[in-house]
Parts: structure tokens; sequence; C-alpha cells
């Protein structure tokens, strides 16, 4: 009787350990999502809204469902923290790691700040990972960025089956008043090793502000449909940092128009232009050096321009020293490594707080 008894309990202690471990898993949509410029706007992962599908060219439409600078809030007192996510198109590209293209990050604040917790880790177009595990169980704030160069068809957090999964109680980052970013694809987060490390996302965690990411690949040639999207975001800030996609023809025929849709929408909100990085690769190769240095001399005059013409909420970030000296702030001589985007929040961080105060 004693042999049965044991068995009995060791069965019972078995099936409690089990069920601890088991996760459950809620749908990332039924909390806040930080980062989008049209608030409610659908497809829910999407940069831009549909209204603009058939609106703008295919390319940018294709780039706007990438989430870059997308990221959901949440609080939870699990001992873990796992994720559920299908990508759209399964990326992958040959200079950036996998995580950065369609990996989550987690973020947990800690003493008043965002410190990084762990990636989750992609193994295709559908993912299950535990992010984290063994914590104290305790509440905490938490934040996952999305993926920088895929979209999210679906996304679900995992917790403890016996732990509480709720809305966040701390407003961090501030969404009032968010800082909209347009440009490239170094502005879009290529190459970062992991999402979190994108600069608009850096210099959301520094400034405690929510950040809007309109960076597309390849195809920031100053649309005017995007200028109208940004003049919908009530904005402290516009940084404006389209330089390396636009040639000079572009920068001198479309800058002004482009600028005066959102001038128009905000009358005395900071805009501000920023050059051409000086690339890595410039030093040897003085085909794009000269690219460099008649894109920036295009802008220097379009920003005289608009001096003269009474302009005075405007700004301009040289790049002479936005990399540094030592060449090794980029994967491929023009996408930025971590060092490199550290090296860009560097030269802009200072400029924002100094607007923002």
């Amino acid at each position: 009787m004693t042999l049965v008894s044991f068995n009995m309990y060791a069965e019972d202690t078995l099936s409690v350990q089990k069920s601890s471990m088991q996760m459950v898993y809620y749908d990332a949509a039924e909390f806040p999502l930080l980062g989008k410029a049209i608030k409610d706007s659908r497809p829910l992962y999407s940069r831009l809204p549909d209204s603009l599908k058939n609106k703008i060219r295919p390319a940018l439409w294709n780039l706007s469902q990438n989430t870059a600078g997308l990221s959901i809030r949440f609080r939870s007192n699990s001992t873990r923290i796992g994720a559920k996510w299908e990508v759209r198109l399964n990326n992958s590209m040959n200079h950036m790691t996998a995580t950065g293209v369609k990996g989550l990050d987690l973020y947990c604040l800690k003493d008043g700040k965002w410190r990084f917790v762990n990636s989750g880790r992609p193994t295709g177009k559908q993912n299950d990972a535990v992010i984290i595990a063994n914590m104290e169980a305790k509440e905490r704030e938490y934040m996952l960025y999305l993926p920088l160069y895929d979209g999210i068809v679906s996304l679900s957090i995992g917790i403890d089956s016996l732990a509480e999964i709720s809305q966040p109680k701390i407003q961090k980052s501030y969404r009032n008043k968010p800082i909209a970013f347009y440009g490239t694809s170094i502005l879009e987060g290529g190459c970062a090793s992991r999402p979190g490390m994108a600069s608009t996302n850096i210099i959301s965690r520094l400034l405690n502000r929510e950040t809007i990411n309109l960076g597309f690949s390849g195809n920031a040639f100053l649309d005017l449909e995007i200028a109208e999207v940004l003049g919908q975001v009530d904005a402290s800030i516009y940084v404006l940092d389209f330089i390396p996609n636009a040639s000079v023809s572009q920068i001198r025929e479309r800058t002004i128009p482009f600028y005066r849709i959102i001038r128009k929408q905000h009358p005395d909100v900071p805009i501000i232009f920023v050059e051409d990085p000086v690339f890595t690769h410039a030093v040897f190769d003085q085909k794009i050096a000269q690219e460099v240095a008649d894109k920036n001399k295009a802008l220097g005059y379009i920003y005289r321009v608009l001096k003269e013409e009474g302009e005075t909420h405007i700004f301009m970030i040289l790049s002479k020293n936005m990399l540094g000296t030592d060449g090794e702030a980029t994967v491929d001589g023009i996408h930025f490594t971590d060092v490199g985007f550290m090296r860009y929040v560097n030269l802009l961080y200072p400029i924002l707080e100094g607007i923002l105060k």
C-alpha cells in the first residue's frame, strides 16, 4: 500500500510539474502596438494604411509591410516569455542576420530604463521560441520589437500557464508627439544584428518617446504620398534622411514640394535634414565619394534656399563625423552595423534632445 501511495503521489507531482511547464499564448493584437504612423490603420502590422495600397508604387507598399520600428507593449509576472510568429515572406539577406531580418527582440523595463532581455531567433516562416526562462515570478513591463526586413502575419506571446499577462501600466515610450523619421534601407534598420539596434528604436529608448520609422529600402525617392502620411502624424520632430537613395535631380526637384506638404500641416514643428553618410568605402571608391559630395551639395543648396525664404524651424545634420574614422561602422561599405547605428544615434541624439527641451 505504501508503494502504491508513493507511486500515486509521484504521478500527481509529475502531473503538476508538467502543467506548470506548459505555456499559454495570447494574441499580440490585444496589446498596444507602437510605431504606426496612422493609429488604428489596417493592416495591423503595416506601416502604411491600406488606403494607399493602390495609390503608391508597388515597391513602397511591399516595403511598408515590413514591421521596422513597430513594437508590442505588455506586462506579465511569468517566469518565461515566449513567442510564436509567422512572417510574410521568410526573407533572407546575405549581409544581415536572420534575427535582424525576421526575428524578435524582447526588452524589459529595469530601474526606469529599457534593458535588452534576449532575441526570438527565427527558424523559417513559422517560428516558435522561448525568449527568456528561469526568471523570478514578479510583474515586469516588456517591449517586444518586431522584424526589420519582413512582415508579420500573426504573432502571439507565450507565458506560464499559471501566470498573468496584462496591459502595460507604465507609459514608456511616451506616445504623444512622436518623432517621425523618413528614409532609406539604413533607416529601416539595415543591417542591425537585431531589431532593437535599429536607430529609431535606440532613439526611442533613449528619449522615452515613440518613434515612427518610414524607412523604405532602396526607395526613399521623396514620393509625395509619403509626405502626406508624415503630415498626418502629430509629431514633435520630423527627421528626413533620404539622401542615400535620392538622385541629385530628385533632391533638386522633389525636396521642397515634399517639405511643403509637411510644413503646411505643421507650421512650427522642427524638420531636420540629414546629409548623406560619408560611406566607409568612399575612401577608396572615387565614384561613390563624388556621388556623396554631389548629393550633399544639392541638399545644402535646398537648405539655404529654405532659410533665405524665412524658414526658421529647420535644421541640417552634417555627416562628416557620423561613422567615425576607423572604417568599422558598416557591413558592406554602406549599411550600418550595430557600431554604425550607435555612432549615428550619438550624432542625432543630442540634437533631438535639445530640440525637445
